[in-house]
């Protein structure tokens, strides 16, 4: 389509960050956000109820407004649910999506999903990968498509005074979890992805929706074999997720999400990505990333996963704060996060609740001892 040959380099580029920085502090301030604020990666347990629903209303035993209903309760209760465990910046749980990905293709133009076909995924647990064949916009009226997460993501910031954070999946991974097109460059069709996504976070903007995650978790995981394509692949790779989330005013914040621990071929991407907020697994590898990190110069917020979600063990809060003061020595408390290492789509609630209660006791208590001792809160080198 004619979009991409007309981006330019400032459809890529943002308010420099320390700008954005002082911005949004004083906008969470206003919301009560402090140091350390808590939140999660964006799914809540998928329970089998929901599955049921979705299954009924595909073999049209469920109405469209049926269906709806149940889902709107849905992201009531967990909206409920995460007010009373404390956290600070909450989510509506991802109810209404099947999968991270297929949710997305079924809502572009150009992607086509698939009845039967599965693929492994990790373990047990299966997807079904979408064909991408054609140019690629938002589905509905107009030029730019419809909007299709801002009625849930509204829905949820209306029942709460917290903020709500949107989620969407990034261009990169969109592309990883799908059957590409090949008859066109990656980063043409990364690109194609990317602005459809921009029209998304800009009408969740519009929508009075002052934080929006867009999660990479494949960022790593597509990085070519090659050594001497990695600049390459990077580079359009860092390009697209930066035309995605360009769009917005300085006091919107930007998050994102990444996943794997093997993350030191890509610490200058994961800079260049110019998120204000990025999300990482680092509890099984006790941190370890974030030193090279803060080396590197990475200057905004961090929120290194404090357990790892892949496992029903519930993590005590000791652990939880143990981990989470290893990083306040690396990290200033008004750039540190604490949250889980990965959506909790697969958990179930009793040991997911369990464990968020643990999360925010144990930021709550590193957040008082950053507040006795503001002479550390510079990071050590």
């Amino acid at each position: 389509g004619p979009r991409p040959a007309a981006v330019g380099p400032q459809d890529r580029r943002r308010e420099p960050g320390q700008v954005r920085r002082d911005i949004q502090r004083e906008r969470g301030a206003a919301a009560g956000l402090g140091p350390v604020p808590t939140t999660t990666i964006g799914s809540f347990p998928q329970t089998p109820e929901i599955r049921r629903a979705r299954a009924e209303h595909r073999a049209g035993r469920l109405s469209e407004e049926g269906y709806r209903d149940r889902l709107r309760e849905e992201i009531a209760r967990v909206i409920r649910l995460q007010e009373e465990l404390g956290l600070d910046v909450l989510v509506h749980g991802e109810a209404e999506r099947n999968d991270m990905v297929q949710y997305f293709a079924e809502h572009f133009e150009g992607f086509s999903a698939t009845e039967h076909g599965w693929v492994q995924s990790y373990g047990s647990r299966c997807t079904r990968p979408s064909i991408l064949w054609g140019d690629v916009s938002r589905k509905g009226e107009g030029v730019r498509g419809e909007a299709f997460t801002v009625p849930w993501i509204t829905w949820a910031q209306s029942l709460t005074e917290r903020p709500v954070k949107g989620m969407l999946t990034g261009p990169v991974t969109i592309l990883a979890w799908s059957f590409v097109r090949e008859d066109q460059p990656l980063a043409v069709t990364a690109d194609q992805v990317a602005l459809a996504l921009r029209d998304e976070v800009r009408d969740l903007e519009d929508a009075g929706i002052g934080i929006v995650q867009v999660d990479e978790p494949a960022l790593r995981e597509l990085l070519p074999l090659r050594r001497e394509d990695h600049a390459a692949y990077l580079e359009w790779a860092v390009q697209a997720f930066r035309l995605a989330t360009s769009g917005v005013r300085a006091e919107t914040q930007i998050h994102t999400h990444l996943c794997y621990s093997e993350f030191g071929e890509v610490l200058a991407a994961i800079d260049a990505l110019d998120a204000d907020v990025t999300s990482v697994e680092a509890a099984r590898s006790r941190m370890e990333l974030l030193a090279p990190l803060a080396e590197s110069g990475f200057d905004r917020g961090i929120g290194p996963g404090v357990w790892d979600i892949h496992s029903p063990r519930v993590p005590a809060e000791e652990e939880i704060r143990d981990l989470l003061q290893a990083a306040a020595r690396v990290v200033p408390a008004d750039r540190l996060w604490a949250n889980p290492d990965c959506g909790l789509k697969t958990r179930g609630y009793p040991e997911t609740e369990a464990a968020l209660r643990h999360l925010v006791a144990a930021a709550a208590a590193v957040r008082r001892e950053a507040a006795a001792r503001p002479e550390e809160a510079v990071p050590v080198a």
